[in-house]
């Protein structure tokens, strides 16, 4: 069944490809943005006043989430940010989607104004919950979209035109949100497609995602198979998150990585942490309430790598099951640790 789902969410892929087209391959298809030497003297001089760490407040917030878990894994021992970070300070509610599909999410389903509306209603509801962990908004936009089909250079994936990016990066910032990229490789690799955004998270405000469902490591395509990431695809990019963020001066990134099961992320424990990147593991499973705080408990408790993410969907979660509402703040906040990011798809 779970199959099945992730083959007709495919569907919804590939008529992405038709709709990209019309704003022309080069769009679709374009180029690394490169940074003059204006651009970058502007975002270094933005970071020249990055604030310190408050480790006391920090080591606070991170028990605290931790629920005093008796297991010893939570919270994970690392070294300190290399600078203010934004958690466990904050819990960031974000919205997801692409802009070319009403089906891929909040971002894209709903006009902008109603879209911010709704983003803002939960956000909201999020720190009533909880005010000691308040939320702040977040917009994750899929910039890179797996496909049904292998393309010109058989990457089963779709680049979106960077406008789109610079449309969602405003809409951010009109709210004082953040940005998330959010990258599906297909058949690519995750060296081929990350650089093309450094002009994007040189920026302070701009965040990373990937998806290793769509990660393919074989010659099937996307959505006929549950795709996989190994430790060694994640510390590429935790290293080079690392090096933005050393090259432009600016605070640490989050980064986040997606899993619904346990071998969309193999070799955990060799995952590198950076001071200068906070790591996020997302609960990306949809289904009953039970079966969500099921793969939370077997596949991100058990695995700790540094901070948890929990997804919730307005549709999956309750069409099937004839459920009158999507798990609410305070049903997420049982879970041990506390997710610190919270996606609504």
């Amino acid at each position: 069944m779970l199959l099945i789902n992730h083959v007709k969410k495919l569907l919804v892929y590939i008529t992405l490809v038709s709709l990209a087209a019309s704003c022309g391959e080069n769009s679709a298809q374009s180029i690394n943005p490169a940074i003059d030497s204006t651009e970058k003297k502007n975002l270094i001089a933005i970071a020249e006043d990055k604030p310190a760490l408050d480790t006391a407040e920090y080591n606070r917030l991170l028990h605290y989430i931790s629920r005093r878990d008796s297991s010893g894994r939570w919270p994970v021992k690392t070294a300190y940010p290399s600078g203010a970070t934004i958690l466990p300070f904050k819990r960031i509610v974000a919205y997801y989607g692409n802009l070319y599909s009403k089906q891929m999410g909040a971002l894209g389903e709903y006009p902008k104004n109603e879209m911010l509306k709704k983003l803002k209603a939960e956000v909201d509801k999020w720190t009533k919950a909880d005010s000691v962990v308040p939320a702040i908004p977040a917009l994750h936009y899929i910039a890179v979209t797996a496909q049904g089909q292998p393309g010109a250079d058989h990457g089963y994936r779709l680049r979106m035109p960077f406008s789109q990016i610079d449309t969602i990066i405003s809409w951010a910032r009109s709210i004082g949100a953040l940005t998330f990229i959010d990258i599906q490789i297909g058949a690519s690799t995750i060296e081929k497609e990350l650089p093309r955004f450094e002009k994007y998270l040189a920026m302070p405000d701009v965040h990373l995602g990937i998806d290793p469902e769509f990660s393919m490591k074989t010659s099937k395509a996307p959505g006929t198979v549950i795709g996989t990431m190994d430790a060694s695809d994640i510390n590429y990019t935790t290293n080079y998150l690392a090096g933005i963020v050393k090259k432009y001066n600016i605070p640490p990134k989050i980064f986040v990585v997606h899993r619904f099961t346990q071998p969309m992320v193999t070799n955990y424990k060799q995952i590198k942490l950076h001071p200068e990147v906070q790591f996020v593991m997302d609960m990306d499973g949809w289904g009953i309430q039970a079966r969500k705080i099921n793969t939370y408990k077997s596949f991100i408790y058990p695995e700790p790598v540094e901070f948890t993410g929990f997804k919730i969907f307005y549709k999956n979660d309750t069409k099937r099951v004839n459920a009158t509402r999507e798990m609410q703040p305070e049903d997420v906040l049982k879970l041990t640790p506390q997710p610190v990011y919270i996606q609504y798809q």
